[in-house]
């Protein structure tokens, strides 16, 4: 059995570019949400004239993406993704366009989240995980055209936080209803709204401290040095694998006018 320094100096110096978790694949599984996000978008694509994906990544999930309308563009605003995007993206003939991105929902800041794009330009409007003014989505959204959204819901880093023995943050509920009114005040038509849980079970200490060194933002409290001693006692701690990690998400799905998505 490797030991604890083993595990830990294989997680920490295990390379992470765009948002490939591929590493991950031999140390966790996941259980997924009640719906899914790449079939919701895929059987869209297939029929779509024009698509923007934003907030794209490293453009992992847009390049497996079976079909797609020869007028695909991808966002991203997180500068070292860009040129990973770029990379993959561009020989499939998909534009990449840094952004500055838009502020926080929660914040609803109407000064941040301008897309370069002209009024109406898709009719198919991805989002996975990604900030978005509601305004400016439906903007770009062409007449009967779909938004796809799956986000990150409140108290989603709250296992995280137990298994540091840090406080829970104090958080609403869920900003599901937010975004719903966000999306109606914006003229669109909220076709389908629904919140739930993806887990993933991680079977050793390496995976957990991979996954809190890429996905810094979620407990920014974390450092490995600061809690290495509790990480070790969590290796040497049999019971307490796999470790379940409770990812709260919802999904919404609207469009410019009634029609259905």
């Amino acid at each position: 059995m490797a030991t604890f320094e083993q595990l830990a100096a294989e997680a920490l110096e295990a390379p992470f570019c765009g948002w490939d978790f591929s590493w991950l694949a031999a140390r966790s599984s996941s259980e997924p949400p009640p719906w899914s996000y790449r079939r919701e978008v895929a059987r869209r694509a297939a029929n779509a004239t024009a698509m923007l994906d934003m907030g794209t990544g490293g453009g992992e999930r847009l390049s497996r993406l079976g079909l797609r309308p020869a007028r695909t563009v991808a966002t991203e605003g997180w500068p070292p993704n860009v040129p990973v995007a770029a990379g993959r993206l561009r020989p499939l003939g998909v534009a990449v366009v840094q952004d500055e991105g838009s502020a926080d929902n929660m914040a609803e800041d109407p000064a941040r989240g301008r897309l370069p794009f002209r009024d109406g330009a898709f009719d198919l409007i991805t989002n996975r995980h990604e900030a978005f003014l509601a305004a400016e989505v439906s903007r770009v959204l062409a007449p009967g055209g779909t938004f796809v959204t799956q986000q990150i819901d409140c108290h989603a880093a709250d296992d995280w936080y137990r298994l540091l023995g840090l406080p829970v943050p104090d958080q609403p509920g869920s900003w599901l209803p937010l975004a719903e009114r966000q999306l109606r005040a914006a003229g669109l038509t909220v076709q389908r709204a629904v919140a739930g849980e993806e887990r993933e079970l991680f079977q050793d200490v390496a995976g957990v401290i991979y996954y809190l060194r890429a996905v810094s933002w979620a407990v920014p409290e974390y450092s490995f040095d600061r809690f290495a001693g509790r990480l070790r006692e969590l290796h040497e701690t049999p019971d307490a694998w796999p470790v379940v990690y409770r990812q709260r998400r919802f999904l919404v799905i609207a469009t410019q006018g009634q029609l259905a998505g």
